[in-house]
């Protein structure tokens, strides 16, 4: 076997024929759009999109199963509250084909198992409960009735505290305050939810350094920061609603560092679909500094942005705000003695970032 024929034996499947193209400068604008219509298009009535679309995230509405970014207080865009990801998700969440006895005869739990979320989720919608026997192979449908029954036998050979009763964030309200009267009735308050799981390490943290278990910063502090540092994220696929904030900051005279090792075409230049004109002129420039660390290279930056503060500071010593350091912080000094063992230069080089980019990044 030559060389090349081995080396394609023992490529794995899904890693043949990959197409290598330019990374993109820009992202959402007209092909955003396409491909949210695409996907209404093709899972639900283009009429049931238009109405769920007019009500997601909006006030009297109900929130986006996409991700968790916060909606305006005050006014909310008439054209939408939603990004593709959005309509994406509610595409699937709403859409008509569902999972019959039939899908889960034909896969078995080690097959189902093989398919990836992706996969699983344009199936279809679950319409029916599930069972899987002892030893069986593949879930087999129940009425509800069953279902009940079987839920009630076990509850009932427990005691209330025994059981743990988790609930999703994806549920709505109505749904989560049902559930936490009947798990309140059982005689437990072992309710559990993806809020624990999620945010009690970040809640825990936040705590013990600001006094408060969650986010501080409301969207109004967002569009009007003087300069704002997105740190190894990629809101343009996580929470693009992000961007139309950042969009804002930058109309207001805010400048933006964005840290990564990837240029996320996001975080470069973002075209908003809400906005004809930024359609037509080609978006919105969003990083004014653009980081690109080497992995693990997040750290030694911060560092180096420290010690050039630093010494900023006790060259003219408006720098750091020591009225508030003094009344609302504890262990400065240490600080400062620790932050003065590292070597600048030592640090630019771990980072992987030039110097020239870091002392643009102090400047702001």
């Amino acid at each position: 076997m030559s060389s090349s024929a081995s080396e394609k034996a023992n490529t794995p499947e899904k890693l043949e024929n990959l197409k290598i193209k330019k990374a993109p400068t820009n992202s959402v604008g007209f092909g955003a759009i396409g491909s949210t219509l695409s996907h209404a298009k093709k899972y639900m009535n283009l009429g049931d999109a238009w109405k769920i679309s007019k009500k997601i995230n909006q006030k009297g509405g109900f929130d986006c199963p996409g991700c968790a970014w916060p909606d305006p207080d005050d006014e909310r865009s008439s054209l939408g509250e939603y990004c593709e990801n959005g309509l994406k998700a509610m595409a699937e969440e709403a859409q008509n084909k569902t999972i019959g006895e039939d899908f889960f005869k034909q896969y078995s739990v080690d097959e189902l198992a093989k398919l990836s979320d992706f996969e699983l989720g344009k199936s279809g919608r679950l319409a029916q409960p599930l069972f899987l026997e002892q030893n069986a192979t593949n879930y087999r449908s129940i009425s509800w009735e069953e279902a009940f029954k079987k839920v009630g036998a076990h509850l009932n050979a427990v005691h209330p505290d025994e059981a743990i009763f988790y609930t999703s964030g994806r549920t709505t309200n109505e749904a989560a305050f049902l559930y936490q009267l009947f798990v309140r009735e059982y005689g437990t308050s072992n309710l559990p939810d993806c809020s624990n799981m999620c945010h009690e390490a970040s809640g825990k943290a936040l705590s013990e350094t600001l006094g408060i278990g969650k986010g501080s910063v409301t969207l109004d502090d967002l569009y009007k920061a003087e300069v704002v540092f997105v740190i190894g994220q990629n809101p343009a696929t996580n929470h693009p609603r992000m961007l139309t904030a950042l969009e804002k900051c930058k109309a207001n005279g805010g400048k933006i560092v964005a840290v990564n090792p990837l240029p996320e075409a996001g975080l470069l230049k973002f075209t908003n679909p809400q906005s004809p004109y930024k359609l037509l002129t080609g978006g919105t420039k969003i990083a004014d500094v653009f980081a690109q660390v080497t992995i693990n290279g997040d750290v030694a930056l911060t560092k180096a942005l420290l010690l050039k503060l630093l010494e900023h500071e006790e060259q003219s010593g408006n720098v750091f705000d020591h009225e508030f350091i003094n009344e609302l912080t504890s262990g400065y000094q240490e600080f400062i003695s620790d932050l003065k063992t590292y070597n600048f230069k030592d640090c630019v080089t771990a980072s992987g970032v030039s110097e020239e980019t870091i002392l643009q990044i102090v400047d702001l």
